[in-house]
């Protein structure tokens, strides 16, 4: 699958909007951010929570620098054949991350289906 770094970057706005109220209500200090591959360029990874767990925090305020969750592009396009299976896995990959945001880990993803 072929797509610009803007119609997905766009696609990325569009899937963060569908997801619910309760989910994202709650991120504060968080950025979104596209990049084409991790830094290692491998098509393995298709997203990043690079920041500290809200169940992890304790002295966290104003000043910091926000947490980022980064959506990676060429590896979402090489694992999707369609447009669906890429709403799909994009979908899945924001509420991975943003589990991660909440100190929810792989295990409990696993579990709960996400991972």
């Amino acid at each position: 699958m072929d797509m610009d770094a803007a119609a997905f970057e766009e696609l990325v706005i569009d899937e963060l909007d569908q997801l619910p109220d309760d989910m994202v209500e709650g991120l504060e200090n968080v950025v979104f951010v596209v990049e084409d591959r991790p830094e290692d360029g491998s098509l393995d990874l298709l997203g990043l929570y690079d920041g500290l767990a809200l169940t992890e925090r304790t002295q966290y305020g104003m000043g910091e620098l926000p947490d980022r969750i980064v959506v990676y592009r060429e590896p979402h396009l090489a694992q999707c054949d369609t447009a669906e299976e890429l709403r799909d896995e994009i979908h899945t990959t924001l509420v991975h991350e943003i589990a991660h945001f909440y100190g929810i880990d792989d295990e409990q993803l696993h579990e709960m289906g996400w991972a």
